[in-house]
């Protein structure tokens, strides 16, 4: 069950976990609380060799907000402890869904700004409400994106248009979102987690070790040449054709049945 105390919510349903942003009087912005307990429910999945896919969003009518000015004291904000927060707690939980060998699909309804979108941008899959938007306001407030937006932008969308999504600080729509590749899906207001959710369960259903390898191997395809990119393909290929899963799925296919994964 969550407990609606915690700045961050933790919930396992079989295979799938669901974690929560759950400060929703505040839209989710991210305080200490949320930031440290976003981070070691990140890790928690990451480590539960019985969770085999993820699912992210926030409660209320945000993902999240960004961060918390009011906490970090606006106009006061000492940028070595800036610094230790982005190191330390943001980069840890964000670290977290790039490195965890599962899926991670967040689960956007309303607002994402800030920081929020790294948690976002970050996650393997992406389903927005239709109503739902991405903005960055950080140069509204004589800042930079963070969190390793720029990276992951530019990644994503190319330099142009990465800055603009930056330096333009406007709300970019759900429907823009998937047209540009940064979501997946849209969905109706209100469907994205239930969306999410099914989702994650049809991929818990997966082998764990393909799973694993195409994370891996799709995240550092952009910075390897085709050459390194084949031979890790090739690596990859031969620890699943010695595994059990594979062995399941070829007598399952044989039989004309659902294959029954164990990640062995």
């Amino acid at each position: 069950m969550n407990d609606t105390r915690q700045a961050a919510c933790y919930e396992q349903r079989g295979a799938v976990a669901l974690i929560t942003l759950n400060r929703p009087e505040a839209l989710n912005s991210f305080d200490a609380a949320l930031r440290l307990q976003l981070a070691a429910a990140l890790q928690r999945a990451a480590a539960d060799a019985a969770v085999r896919a993820l699912v992210l969003t926030g409660a209320g009518r945000a993902f999240s907000a960004g961060a918390d000015l009011k906490a970090m004291g606006a106009g006061k904000a000492d940028g070595d402890e800036v610094s230790r927060q982005l190191n330390d707690e943001y980069g840890t939980g964000i670290r977290a869904i790039i490195d965890m060998p599962k899926p991670v699909i967040a689960a956007v309804e309303g607002l994402v700004a800030g920081i929020g979108c790294a948690f976002v941008l970050a996650s393997d899959l992406v389903v927005m409400a239709e109503d739902s938007y991405f903005t960055l306001p950080f140069h509204n407030i004589g800042l930079v994106p963070d969190g390793g937006i720029n990276w992951l932008l530019e990644r994503q969308l190319g330099a142009r248009r990465a800055y603009e999504f930056s330096v333009d600080c406007t709300r970019v729509a759900a429907a823009r979102c998937l047209e540009l590749g940064l979501a997946n899906r849209v969905v109706a207001k209100g469907a994205a987690v239930e969306t999410a959710l099914q989702w994650a369960e049809r991929l818990a259903q997966r082998a764990p070790l393909a799973l694993q390898h195409s994370k891996r191997l799709l995240r550092e395809a952009g910075r390897v040449s085709f050459d390194e990119s084949y031979r890790s393909e090739v690596g990859a290929q031969s620890q699943c054709i010695n595994s059990g899963d594979f062995r399941e799925g070829v007598a399952a296919f044989l039989a004309k049945r659902e294959p029954r994964f164990t990640g062995r």
